[in-house]
């Protein structure tokens, strides 16, 4: 729990101090509501619709919605502790705040390990993401790491930590490579058997090779095992 504060605390004043220093940071709430599906021992399926905002933005505190995503993943087990998935994801903009849809098409890698009762997991993407006049590729590495806070196994009423570090590079004929960097924390509850619910931040450093953009996003999702 010690750990917990430290980091949400960091990433608060992380959040304070860019609200007072610079003009080009914003604030984004993001909401998922997940549906996870074991369809059998090697295949599952997810489903998941996000909904995002902003609650900070040009130096004023409002609430207004950005976008919606349309997300499923099919995954394919290699072993117990690898597996590959292909994504597909709908982004809504236009008809909410002007910009471009987008479709998204993602390969994954995902390879875990785990020591005592931490796991760690180590998450490849290749994306490509078409818009109406652009398209662009990106690939994504993630390092996370999960684990209860009560013992070493978590039981039905019990929190659990995640966090996770990921850098990113974007590519496209129209514009120079962008490099992004996401650091986010979040605490889970095991709700029952089926559910589960999740609150975190998330700091990204969007660009920062060319101009940094800075982002402070407040995290909830809801994941439902049908």
């Amino acid at each position: 729990m010690y750990y917990i504060k430290r980091a949400l605390l960091a990433l608060f004043i992380v959040f304070v101090f860019n609200l007072n220093s610079q003009n080009n940071f914003e604030g984004l709430g993001e909401t998922a509501f997940n549906i996870n599906h074991k369809v059998n021992q090697n295949y599952k399926a997810n489903f998941s619709v996000k909904g995002r905002y902003y609650f900070y933005k040009d130096d004023t505190f409002s609430f207004v919605n950005r976008q919606i995503d349309l997300v499923h993943f099919s995954t394919l087990a290699l072993d117990h502790n690898q597996s590959i998935s292909l994504g597909i994801q709908y982004r809504i903009r236009e008809s909410i705040d002007g910009e471009h849809d987008e479709i998204r098409l993602v390969q994954q890698y995902n390879f875990t390990t785990k020591t005592h009762a931490i796991r760690f997991g180590h998450r490849a993407r290749i994306e490509q993401r078409y818009f109406k006049n652009l398209t662009q590729f990106r690939t994504r590495y993630r390092f996370a790491l999960d684990f209860p806070l009560n013992g070493d196994t978590l039981d039905y009423g019990e929190r659990y930590l995640v966090a996770s570090t990921e850098a990113l590079l974007s590519m496209s004929s129209k514009f120079k490579p962008e490099i992004d960097h996401r650091t986010t924390v979040q605490m889970g509850w095991l709700i029952s058997q089926k559910s589960k619910l999740q609150f975190g931040l998330e700091y990204r450093l969007e660009a920062f090779n060319i101009n940094t953009e800075q982002k402070f996003y407040v995290l909830t999702s809801y994941i439902l095992k049908v």
